[in-house]
């Protein structure tokens, strides 16, 4: 029969596995994420720059 410290450790494995498969999709979200901030950034700056001059 598997110990306490077994079963954690193919807990663990399986973790590492399944977050492997999933890395490439992760990455590519945080990178979507960021350029939309990015152009919302961009976006808002220029509305206060024009709505200053007016």
């Amino acid at each position: 029969m598997f110990g306490l410290s077994e079963l954690a450790l193919i807990l663990l494995v399986v973790v590492v596995i399944l977050a492997v498969r999933k890395l490439p999709e992760l990455t590519r979200s945080a990178g979507k994420a960021t350029r939309i901030l990015k152009s919302e950034k961009r976006a808002l700056k220029s509305d206060r720059e024009g709505s200053d001059t007016v």
